[in-house]
């Protein structure tokens, strides 16, 4: 649809920004915290960029009351962080680290008193060490209790002040990484124990909806999926199959967990086929079911593009990109089902992400058009390098214009009919991006840390900083 005029932004519409506790936090071992899997997985050798590691991060722990008051400085209306589940509790269970909770009492306090809506992510891969050590973590059903327990503890102590929560992030991606390629904690290849983690995943995102009805009931909850719409590489049908089934073992295996609470036939069917269908219990559907939620929280950073993909061809042992060097990721894919081909429409960064704008769109419609939910864009952003200049400004320009192209793809979906709640950049100060060190910056805040040596962890405003200020002034007007 080609529009001649666009619907505004809603007038309530929340301009934000996020962040996860462990890219951001530091005091890894501060005021009674447990160890969590990042910080055990970061000390293998050889996993992380340089051997960066989130042991101070950017110290948002003890300089929130700064960049808090940077947000405000900026106009935001919402703020999305995550809770460090062995911040509350050490062990993962047991009893509950009062320092701990009070950290993101003070938070959230501070983020109200600058009339910044908070946005509590439950669960952004930090699991507690001692529940991986004890039974496995993800891989027993047992978490799904320990979770609940986790989740009553927060809409307990914040479910008066917070009223937008998201259950976990990315499941799809904590999953994958962790038991299929081996990239994140616990650095396990198996392909029959990934599908049955993400079961006990989905298990316990619906307990923590379930259980949100009880205790915070005029919130609104849902999960954070990382959704990269599925293309066909050609016209041919067999490329359009593969990217359907891409589509449909890649998306819709999570997103209709979530809405419906069942798996896709053709997918199930596949799985049950090869023997790595999950075991399912009595009462498991049942409790899925019941854990339908409020809106379909979307992070989207790109598009991907499928072709077939023969009995024999390319697997999932594929070089990921985690170093910044162009060129350096490899095609992957599920022999019988798709694999993935570049699409030489899109210009891609130098992690090689596409940038492709128009993925964001056609992605919120197919939502909107599958699911009915209304959506909250839990992430988007980008991460480049950042230079600062001999004047001490940093010019990213090219920041704001892929920041300003899906906030244009977002109001042309609105315009479409897709309801949204609001967008979180990723990042507000730029953090530690996981494998990829501090060289790969995604804030609208500079913040001076390095992978090698000592460094102040000044925070210096970019130029985004001022556009999106002005963004946000003007309700999306001044794209």
């Amino acid at each position: 649809m080609l529009h001649e005029n666009l619907k505004a932004f809603p007038e309530n519409f929340l301009w934000g920004a996020a962040s996860a506790a462990y890219q951001v936090e530091g005091a890894w071992d501060v005021d009674g915290k447990g160890v969590s899997n990042w910080d055990k997985f970061v000390r293998i050798p050889g996993k992380t960029f340089k051997g960066t590691n989130g042991d101070v991060a950017v110290d948002h722990y003890h300089r929130y009351k700064e960049d808090i008051a940077l947000m405000a400085e900026m106009g935001m209306k919402t703020y999305r962080f995550s809770v460090a589940w062995a911040r509350i509790f050490p062990n993962g269970s047991g009893e509950v680290n009062e320092k701990g909770l009070a950290f993101y009492n003070d938070l959230i306090d501070e983020l109200l008193e600058h009339n910044i809506e908070p946005i509590l992510t439950i669960y952004h891969w930090d699991l507690p060490q001692a529940l991986q050590d004890k039974y496995g973590g993800w891989e027993s059903r047992e978490i799904v209790e320990d979770f609940r327990n986790y989740c009553i503890t927060l809409y307990k102590a914040y479910g008066d002040r917070v009223k937008y929560w998201v259950s976990l992030n990315e499941q799809n991606i904590f999953t994958r990484l962790g038991y299929q390629t081996a990239m994140h904690p616990p650095g396990v290849k198996d392909d029959k124990l990934f599908y049955q983690v993400n079961h006990h995943a989905s298990l316990a995102n619906a307990v923590a909806i379930k259980e949100f009805r009880t205790y915070v009931p005029d919130g609104k909850i849902g999960p954070s999926f990382a959704y990269s719409p599925a293309y066909a590489a050609t016209s041919k049908p067999e490329d359009i199959l593969a990217a359907e089934n891409a589509e449909e073992l890649s998306n819709h295996w999570w997103m209709d967990v979530y809405a419906w609470g069942e798996y896709p036939k053709a997918s199930w069917e596949y799985l049950e086929r090869k023997g790595l269908a999950p075991q399912v219990e009595k009462g498991d559907f049942a409790l899925l079911k019941e854990g339908k939620p409020d809106f379909m929280g979307v992070n989207y950073y790109q598009t991907t593009t499928f072709e077939k993909n023969p009995l024999d061809g390319v697997t999932m042992e594929g070089t990921f990109n985690t170093t910044g060097k162009k060129g350096t990721m490899e095609d992957t894919g599920i022999p019988g089902l798709f694999k993935t081909i570049t699409n030489e429409n899109l210009e891609r960064t130098n992690w090689d992400w596409n940038i492709d704008p128009q993925g964001l769109r056609i992605g919120l419609r197919r939502i909107t058009n599958r699911y009915g939910l209304p959506i909250l864009i839990s992430e988007n952003g980008l991460g480049e390098y950042d230079k600062v200049e001999e004047d001490g400004t940093i010019q990213d320009g090219y920041r704001i214009e892929y920041i300003r192209t899906h906030l244009k793809a977002v109001q042309e979906a609105i315009t479409d009919g897709v309801e949204m709640i609001g967008y979180c950049v990723w990042s507000f100060t730029d953090l530690l991006s996981w494998l990829n060190g501090f060289q790969k910056r995604y804030g609208f805040v500079y913040v001076n840390q390095h992978e090698e040596g000592e460094h102040d962890l000044r925070r210096i405003k970019k130029k985004s900083f001022y556009w999106y200020k002005e963004v946000i002034e003007s309700n999306g007007e001044n794209l």
